[in-house]
């Protein structure tokens, strides 16, 4: 029988996938029970649904321990999704590097088919998926791809970087941007915490990048 050598990295990204899928079938923070929930927590749908249009659900189950967090993050979200001055494209794009960097397999699962519609290339977004630095990325992505690059490596933004955003942005592209970054950072946190899970039946999207 012939056998199949598999390569480190290989079997690093084959360990990985298993050990994301076990970790993702521990959902430290399922919905609150109904003997469990307090009138603040039920104030803080409200509000949510007020904005949202439904139940709390993904990031902001886990956020519903802390009710008060949960309605300002969602109102957070509902302009760093929907309303900052970056097009739907590039914000989207902006929103695949940050669940990348935290391999946040819900978050992807969410916001990839939003970045196809919204028209980011799907040969960018899986190179963005293996960790890649993306080929063929419009003037707007490369620089939108470095800026976030200096953000998470070096936790910082050299001048020329900077020169080149508020050139490009302004100043409120620039806010815009890291509030994307940081909002949806947030999210990857609480997610990675709360091991909050796929929908039943879907595979976690991101390999598992060697450290």
């Amino acid at each position: 029988m012939m056998q199949v050598r598999r390569s480190p990295r290989g079997l690093a990204v084959v360990v990985g996938l298993l050990v994301a899928g076990t970790a993702l079938a521990q959902n430290r923070m399922p919905p609150i029970p109904a003997d469990k929930v307090t009138a603040e927590h039920k104030e803080s749908v409200k509000e949510f649904q007020a904005v949202r249009g439904r139940e709390p659900f993904g990031p902001f189950v886990p956020l519903m321990r802390s009710p008060d967090l949960m309605v300002r993050a969602s109102a957070m979200g509902e302009y760093l999704r929907y309303r900052t001055s970056l097009t739907p494209r590039l914000s989207e794009f902006v929103i695949l590097l940050t669940a990348r960097a935290w391999t946040q397999q819900y978050e992807w699962s969410v916001h990839h088919p939003e970045a196809m519609k919204a028209g980011v290339d799907p040969k960018i977004a899986q190179a963005i998926a293996d960790g890649r630095r993306p080929d063929g990325m419009s003037d707007d992505e490369t620089l939108l791809y470095d800026f976030f690059m200096e953000l998470e490596r070096n936790r910082s933004i050299s001048d020329p970087t900077y020169a080149r955003m508020v050139a490009r942005f302004g100043e409120k592209g620039v806010m815009d941007t890291v509030g994307i970054v940081g909002y949806y950072s947030l999210l990857g946190m609480v997610l990675n915490t709360a091991r909050t899970p796929l929908a039943p039946g879907v595979a976690p999207p991101l390999p598992m990048l060697p450290k």
